[in-house]
Formats: C-alpha cells, sequence, structure tokens
C-alpha cells in the first residue's frame, strides 16, 4: 500500500470516528406489532444499524441473528426487584436472554440496559432500592459468562435525574434526593466500562409548560440564546446534554461515555405533536450530529438512538395521548414524512415490505342514526377504552371530523383491533360494515395487520384490555 493509500485510509477511519452514531429504539407495546423478521429487513434497508430493545423477547433476537445490528437488550422495572435480590436469577437472565443468542443465534448484543427511568418522580422512588443490586447483580452474572469485554451494562435514565443549581449548564448536578444513589452507579458504569444513557425530550418540556420557547425546542437556531458565561445555547438539547456533562465532571466522571437512549418527537395526540414538526425536530437533530460536531462542553460525536421506530398503540396514555405515536414509521411500517437518516442512497425512509394486512373493510356509523341516539355515547366510550381513540380531538390529525366520523373512527379502531370479527361491529342497531375506505384528509382510518402470534405477541394480545389505559374520553358532537 502506497503512502497515498495509507493517508486516504486514515482520512476516511478518521471521518468515521467523527460520525455521530444513529439507532432506534425498537417498542413492541401494539395490538397487533409488526413481524420481527419484517422490522430486522426495515432497519437494515434503512441502514439503521443499532436497535434499543425494552425486553428481551425471543422471537425478536433470534430475528435480529447474523443482521449485523448492534443490540441492546431491555429489563424491564418489574423485573428489577428479583434480579436485585438474587444473583443466580440474573445469571439465569443473562443466560436465557444475552449467551444464547449470542453464541446460538449470532445476535450482535452490545448492551444491556437495567431498567428504564427507574428514578422518574412519577414512580415514587418504587425501584431506588432495586436498581443498583440489580445493575451490580447483571454485571457479575455476565462477567460469570465470559461476556464482560463485548457486553456493557447501563442504566437507561430520564433528564431528571439532574438538575441545575443555576438554570444554566454550568450549574448542572444531580438531583439532590438521588445525588448519592447516582454518584454510586455512575462509579459503577466508570468501573466496569458502562456508558451513562440518558432520555432527552424537549417535547416533553414544550408540552408541560405553556411558556416554554418553541424555538428553542428545534435546532434552527432561530431561538434566544442562553448565555452561559460567554457559552451560547442555541437549542434545549446541548443545554440539556451539557448540563449532565457538568454533573458528570463535577463529581469527577467527566471522561464518561454519553449515550442517549431516546430523543424524539411525536406526530398526535396534541397540538404540538404533528408531522411537521416531528419532521423539523428528527431532521434538525440528524442535521445537528450528523458532522460529529458535539455541545459546547463536550465536542465529538454524538451515539443516539431515536424515539422510536414504530407506532405503539397499546402503549398508556400517560402523560399523553400523543404517547403512541412517536414512531417514525406508522404501526404497519410507513414512513411518516421525508427524513434523511444519511444511510440510503434515496435520502428517505423506506417503508416495510412484505407487510399483510386484514380485508379492506371498516366499522362505521349508520349514516341514519341521529348523534343523540342513546346507544351513542356508551359505544363510544366501550370502543375507546379497549380501542385507540388518541388521534381524536383538538389538535391532532383527525381533529377535522364531524361528529358522525368520530364516532365511526371509535367504531372502526375497536373493531380492527378485534381482528374484524363480525361481533365487534354490532353496536347497537347504530354500526355496519363498509368497503369504502371513510379516511379523509389526515385522518387515516387504519385496517390493521394480520395478527403476529409469536413469542410475547399471544400474550400481549389475549391480556390487551388491562394494557390500555382506561377509556380515552373525546368530544365527538
Amino acid at each position: 500500500m502506497g503512502w497515498g493509500s495509507v493517508l486516504l485510509f486514515l482520512a476516511v477511519a478518521l471521518l468515521c470516528q467523527r460520525t455521530s452514531s444513529i439507532g432506534a429504539n425498537w417498542g413492541t407495546q401494539a395490538s397487533h406489532p409488526l413481524p420481527p423478521d419484517i422490522v430486522v429487513r426495515m432497519l437494515r434497508e434503512n441502514g439503521i444499524q443499532k436497535v434499543k430493545l425494552f425486553d428481551a423477547e425471543y422471537d425478536t433476537l433470534r430475528a435480529l441473528g447474523k443482521s449485523g445490528i448492534e443490540v441492546m437488550v431491555g429489563i424491564p422495572n418489574e423485573m428489577l426487584a428479583t434480579l436485585a435480590s438474587s444473583l443466580k436469577a440474573a445469571e439465569k437472565w443473562v443466560a436465557k436472554n444475552v449467551s444464547t443468542h449470542i453464541s446460538t443465534d449470532n445476535v450482535n448484543i452490545r448492551y444491556v440496559a437495567v431498567g428504564n427511568e427507574p428514578f422518574l418522580s412519577t414512580y415514587n422512588g418504587s425501584y431506588l432500592s432495586t436498581t443498583f443490586p440489580a445493575l451490580r447483580n447483571i454485571q457479575i452474572a455476565i462477567i460469570k459468562a465470559g461476556l464482560q469485554n463485548q457486553v456493557k451494562v447501563t442504566c437507561p435514565l430520564n433528564a431528571d435525574v439532574y438538575d441545575s443549581s443555576t438554570t444554566f449548564p454550568s450549574g448542572g448536578d444531580f438531583r439532590a434526593n438521588i445525588r448519592d444513589l447516582m454518584i454510586t452507579i455512575v462509579k459503577f458504569l466508570s468501573e466496569n466500562g458502562g456508558p451513562f444513557t440518558v432520555n432527552i425530550y424537549p417535547f416533553i418540556s414544550l408540552y408541560n409548560n405553556p411558556d416554554f420557547p418553541v424555538d428553542y425546542a428545534f435546532f434552527d437556531g432561530n431561538s434566544q440564546p442562553l448565555n452561559d458565561g460567554g457559552t451560547y445555547y442555541y437549542n434545549m438539547f446541548d443545554a440539556n446534554y451539557d448540563t449532565l456533562v457538568h454533573a458528570l465532571e463535577k463529581n469527577g466522571f467527566g471522561n464518561m461515555p454519553i449515550i442517549i437512549g431516546e430523543i424524539g418527537w411525536p406526530t398526535d395526540g396534541d397540538s404540538n405533536a404533528n408531522v411537521d414538526y416531528a419532521r423539523k425536530f428528527n431532521q434538525g437533530f440528524m442535521s445537528h450530529i450528523s458532522g460529529g460536531k458535539g455541545t459546547p462542553r463536550r465536542p465529538g460525536p454524538i451515539d443516539a438512538y431515536l424515539f422510536s421506530l414504530i407506532d405503539e398503540d397499546a402503549k398508556s396514555v400517560q402523560p399523553g395521548y400523543f404517547e403512541r405515536h412517536w414512531g417514525i414509521f406508522t404501526f404497519d411500517g410507513l414512513p411518516k414524512y421525508l427524513l434523511n437518516l444519511g444511510t440510503t442512497n434515496s435520502g428517505s425512509l423506506i417503508q416495510a415490505k412484505g407487510v399483510r394486512y386484514l380485508q379492506r373493510k371498516w366499522c362505521v356509523m349508520r349514516p341514519n342514526v341521529r348523534l343523540d341516539d342513546p346507544q351513542v355515547a356508551p359505544s363510544v366510550s366501550y370502543a375507546c377504552s379497549l380501542g385507540d381513540c388518541t388521534s381524536l380531538g383538538v389538535g391532532t390529525s383527525c381533529a377535522n371530523l364531524d361528529g358522525k366520523q368520530n364516532i365511526s373512527y371509535a367504531f372502526n379502531s375497536y373493531y380492527q383491533i378485534q381482528d374484524q370479527i363480525d361481533t365487534a361491529c354490532k353496536f347497537p342497531n347504530i354500526s355496519e360494515v363498509t368497503k369504502t375506505d371513510p379516511s379523509t384528509g389526515t385522518c387515516r382510518f387504519p385496517i390493521m395487520i394480520e395478527p403476529y402470534y409469536g413469542g410475547a405477541a399471544r400474550e400481549q394480545r389475549f391480556f390487551f384490555p388491562l394494557l390500555m389505559a382506561a377509556a380515552i374520553t373525546v368530544s365527538i358532537f
């Protein structure tokens, strides 16, 4: 190899090292999840080389085998107590969900995420005593399995585990009531080569605070900058990220690697959750990190996972209806908007292939039924409690529907989730099945995909009503 070739090789290698890495969160809280093999093919065709899971479902991991995709496998919060109290349980979990998939299925597992945002204030301290012991036991189990050089532990945390005493990033430190615990966890992660994983959501800040400056949530530089002692912040992400960097530095961990475990923008369920804002945010974020510039306090590549890959219609609607609409793809693998991840030749997302749908038919309100029919209100309440009406209401994709269309949407959601069985469109003398698509404008009346019964999907579908929040009340008249 000549000197010219060597220099070119080094330049390309350096460029690759300086390029930020994008992955995606693959959640499966859906009434009709896409089959794992279809999702893995979609990931590969879109050039997404990293995926973060929230569990260790067998079929999902097996489908990822031999794909080359880096995997962060998840341990739900509900398992923390068991794993914290029993090293043997941790060893069995690692053997079943990590070792076997690596050795038998050739799955490229790189991280185990122990818990998911376990210190959220809304959990009222439920996982404060179990998170670190579980983390420690999983690490011991990984070492016993001889996988410590390949698989690292981490604990995805919400950005509320740190704050600033001055409102500026430079005042960053861990939240006072969990500071000692956070330092214990960070020290343990650092000693074992694990990254600090944090979820940052500018949308939630906008959702929770009507006075939050909208432009500051995005990356186009139009907002009034925050001046932190001569360091200027033009967007919330950089300011939030550097608040964490300062917190780590303040406690002696300034070089600790950081992973953005979740970042994204929903497309429905709230007036600020729409396709235009989601495209603006996610494309802005991709452009922001694409050059490996980093943030003012920590220059360099940013390792991140978009939240999320696919919509999930069985997610809890706390803290809002938008929770079911974070996907860059719809539930059936259709791109929601033009988004260039820099990973495809087309510069746009590629839809899922091989998706099989139920019949082209919908359940709607009979045209001759009056809105004040006494059967309407209880029927809609029932349909929404067991279906998904989060696209209805002010500021949503279906906001322009009239009263009868709202009712039809509710009926159809229940009908589709119940696999179009005849009895699911038997609301007393007020519903009927039609083969004419009632979709209109931005409001899509979906047809569900054929049920996938592999792995945990069968269990999830059987208990689907239990996964739903309480009945969703919408204004339909």
